[in-house]
This record gives structure tokens, C-alpha cells and sequence, in this order.
């Protein structure tokens, strides 16, 4: 018998997740004023609801873009169906959630890559939600198709500076290089440094790390990883986080820095949260695994502080 490819589901990282960082050096394919990027949204309703009227606010010409995981509680058949029309009104790529419950391999797990900070308890639920995820994803072939067909990967070019919207990091679909753990570090931040150039970048937009940083580069450019769209990203709140990327600020900015002509901020999407949490635990009642891995967090947020996420 074959050796399984992912020796570890929900840790190991599956082989068609690599890109590598000059691989984004291709042409933009998106031209525009203002960009929102939206990570992590994890079929959160009214979160999307809110973000799209956000957006729709938003002046001249802007694109708004879900790079990944937008799918993630929303087992129920309607939510999942919701996500889907809502972020196929815009641009998006896939995150390891939409790549995981579009097609049939077994092994991956959650397809992750979660590092080893990350007990094995939690590796455990979230390869258990992929599966209860993958069988709403079968009652829907038409979005699991479409799903399969988003890009890993989108370059944008705004006020004439490229970014690079991916899921993980410079690398890899499910890549933590971007994570607030890692650029942390001195290794992290020296490697994320390398792959400005190599990616032909000044921003590179990230999510899959689920916690927020904004981790600045003298003379290479900017990172920003917006955490989650539709979960508290800092303690004590109730709101999720979008990337903006303009030419002008935006009044509710939480924090912003500068690459060129360009503001990169953070925007707190103010959702419903007594609604969300009603949703929630109506398709994952305590006992359940999202329950038990995301609970605290919807209610109080992580332990992590906004001065922790701005690193310029």
C-alpha cells in the first residue's frame, strides 16, 4: 500500500498549495482606486451583509476581493448557499477551505498547515468541520465547481504600486510566513523581506494565519494579513477586520500605514454579533467542534491587542 501523501491531515501542506513568491511577479489582471480584500469571512452572514455595504459606500473606482476561507461554519444549506451568491458578486481566490471541500482527496485534512504552536486538539475539530463542510459542499456541485476554478493567487495594481493578494503567505496556499507568530521573529521577518522582490510587490494581502498584523518594511513594502473577516480579531471586541488599499484614507480606519501614494488600513466590519451568534450555535450547539475551538473567540475575542497586530 502506498504512503499517504499527508502523513499528518490538517498539518501537512499538500503539494498543489505551492506557488513559490516568483511566481507573483505575473502581470496584474485588476486595475483600480481602492482596493478591500476580505479573508477569513468563515460563512459569516451578516459579516458579508455589512462588508458589501461598506464597500458599496466606497467612491470612484474599487474592487473588493475574498481571498479565501469564506466558507468555513456555514454548514447549514441556506448559509452556504448565501456565502456563495454574495462573494461571487465579486473577486475572490480560494482559500484551503474552498480547495478542500471542492474536490474528493482524502488525507489533507483541513488542508491547514497548521504549525506546531497549534495543539493537536484543534488539528482534530477543524479536520472534523472540513468534513461536516465537504458533505454541504456535494448537496451544491454547481459551487463546488466554481469553487474548484478561483486562482490561489490575484495581483492587483493600485495607484500604480502591484499587490499581491494571496491567501498564506509569498509561497504557499496555506504558508504561515505571514502570520503575527512568525514575523515575530527576526527569521520571519527576513524572510518576508526576500519576497517583495522576488514577488515584484510593494503589498503583499494575506489572511490564513486568522490573527491580524500589519508588519512594515523599510524600502520593500507592506504586509497585511486582516485576520478574520467574520470573527473578533482583537479582545474584548465584535467586529471583523477588512484590508483596504487606497489612494485616499478611509475615516474608520482602526490602523493604517503608508507604501508610496498608497494608505494601507485596517477597517472593522461592525457586523450583527448577537445575530451571528445565533446562527452559530444553531449549527454548532456547545459540545460541537466549532464550538469548541471558536466559541470564546466569537464571544470575546482573541487574547491579542491592536498594538500587537501594527508593526510599522
Amino acid at each position: 500500500m502506498l504512503a499517504s501523501p499527508f502523513p499528518v491531515p490538517g498539518r501537512s501542506c499538500p503539494v498543489d498549495y505551492r506557488y513559490g513568491a516568483a511566481a507573483l511577479a505575473a502581470p496584474a489582471t485588476l486595475r483600480t482606486d481602492s482596493l478591500w480584500i476580505a479573508g477569513g469571512l468563515y460563512g459569516n452572514g451578516f459579516a458579508l451583509q455589512r462588508l458589501e455595504e461598506m464597500f458599496g459606500a466606497e467612491p470612484g473606482a474599487a474592487a473588493l476581493v475574498f481571498n479565501g476561507d469564506f466558507h468555513w461554519f456555514d454548514v447549514a444549506g441556506a448559509l452556504f448557499a448565501e456565502i456563495e451568491r454574495g462573494v461571487s458578486r465579486h473577486a475572490a481566490t480560494r482559500g484551503n477551505v474552498e480547495t478542500e471541500i471542492s474536490q474528493s482527496r482524502e488525507g489533507a485534512g483541513c488542508g491547514c498547515g497548521y504549525p506546531d504552536w497549534v495543539g493537536d486538539e484543534d488539528v482534530a475539530r477543524s479536520n472534523r468541520i472540513i468534513e461536516r463542510l465537504r458533505e454541504t459542499a456535494r448537496r451544491h456541485p454547481e459551487a463546488a465547481a466554481r469553487l474548484a476554478a478561483l486562482p490561489m493567487v490575484r495581483l492587483a495594481e493600485v495607484g500604480g504600486q502591484r499587490v499581491a493578494i494571496v491567501h498564506g503567505d509569498a509561497d504557499s496556499l496555506a504558508g504561515w510566513g505571514f502570520s503575527q507568530e512568525v514575523l515575530a521573529t527576526p527569521a520571519g521577518r527576513t524572510a518576508a523581506a526576500a519576497a517583495f522582490g522576488a514577488a515584484r510587490v510593494s503589498v503583499f494581502a494575506s489572511s490564513h494565519s486568522c490573527l491580524p498584523v500589519l508588519q512594515a518594511f523599510p524600502d520593500a513594502g507592506v504586509i497585511a494579513n486582516n485576520g478574520s473577516a467574520g470573527m473578533p480579531n482583537f479582545a474584548g471586541t465584535a467586529h471583523g477586520l477588512a484590508t483596504r488599499i487606497a489612494l485616499t484614507p478611509h475615516l474608520k480606519a482602526i490602523y493604517r500605514t503608508r507604501v508610496g501614494p498608497l494608505h494601507v488600513e485596517a477597517i472593522p466590519i461592525d457586523y450583527d454579533a448577537v445575530a451571528w451568534r445565533e446562527a452559530f450555535l444553531a449549527q454548532w450547539p456547545e459540545g460541537s467542534d466549532a464550538h469548541a475551538s471558536y466559541w470564546h473567540r466569537i464571544t470575546r475575542g482573541p487574547s491579542y491587542g491592536v498594538e500587537r497586530a501594527v508593526r510599522t
